[in-house]
């Protein structure tokens, strides 16, 4: 799969959020795009997936050379595109494991539910996820660290093409950053799944082997490189990039 946007405008409240962004994305590469609160990074990667209340105003976003601006989430996620949530919802009365059972279902055929689930109970293990917390409700009373490792746990049950992370770092300790990245890297070596790990600081980016790293300000890629990127913000700051 190749994931393309190109020059992608997007408003909110009459308020240009993103600003014409252009990304390409070829399945198995890891991408990285960092920036401040309020950059853009979250918008875009909300209308890469299809939220309803964003509509771009010009560009496109293609799949394979196809425009999917006309389609709804969840046929975007058939076509195998993935968002992580940077704030995972609480879905009081909906089972985890329905709801993993129910989404593979969505994107999958001839779904085998006893492969499914020790497909699950293996990766649950990897990720350190308590006993308990499979038997709860989607994300229901779970800690933020939680929540992230359950939406990689998906990323994981679902197998996509390319997967859009939202600050799968946040809410997390030391070692569960560790424990995330790892799991993160597995999945994505696995199954060949592109990744783009969307976050504001460096510390899960030194568990992983990121390719390609962009820096986004005032909702556009201001800078675009490899890893040298992120040793310049950890000593400059994103000061040095919006200055230019």
């Amino acid at each position: 799969m190749i994931l393309e946007v190109k020059d992608l405008h997007v408003p909110i409240d009459g308020k240009e959020i993103v600003g014409g962004v252009n990304l390409k994305v070829n399945q198995g590469e890891v991408h990285v795009i960092m920036g401040h609160n309020g950059s853009g990074k979250t918008t875009l990667a909300k209308t890469i997936m299809g939220y309803p209340k964003l509509k771009p105003t010009a560009g496109d976003i293609l799949v394979d050379g196809q425009s999917i601006l006309a389609l709804t989430p969840d046929k975007r996620a058939k076509l195998g595109l993935f968002l992580g949530f940077q704030n995972p919802v609480e879905v009081e009365g909906v089972g985890f494991i329905n709801f993993l059972h129910s989404a593979k279902e969505a994107v999958s055929t001839n779904v085998n539910t006893k492969e499914l689930m020790a497909d699950i109970r293996a990766d649950a293990v990897g990720l350190k996820m308590v006993d308990n917390l499979i038997g709860r409700s989607l994300n229901q009373g779970f800690s933020g660290g939680e929540k992230k490792k359950a939406e990689v746990l998906q990323m994981g049950v679902l197998r996509p093409k390319i997967a859009i992370l939202d600050e799968p770092d946040s809410g997390l300790d030391i070692d569960a950053v560790k424990v995330v990245a790892e799991n993160i890297n597995a999945f994505s070596k696995k199954y060949n799944i592109g990744l783009v790990i969307i976050t504001h600081y460096s510390r899960i980016l030194n568990y992983m082997d990121p390719q390609f790293v962009h820096v986004m300000a005032n909702g556009k890629i201001v800078a675009e490189g490899g890893k040298e990127i992120i040793e310049k913000l950890e000593k400059e700051g994103y000061e040095s990039f919006t200055k230019q």
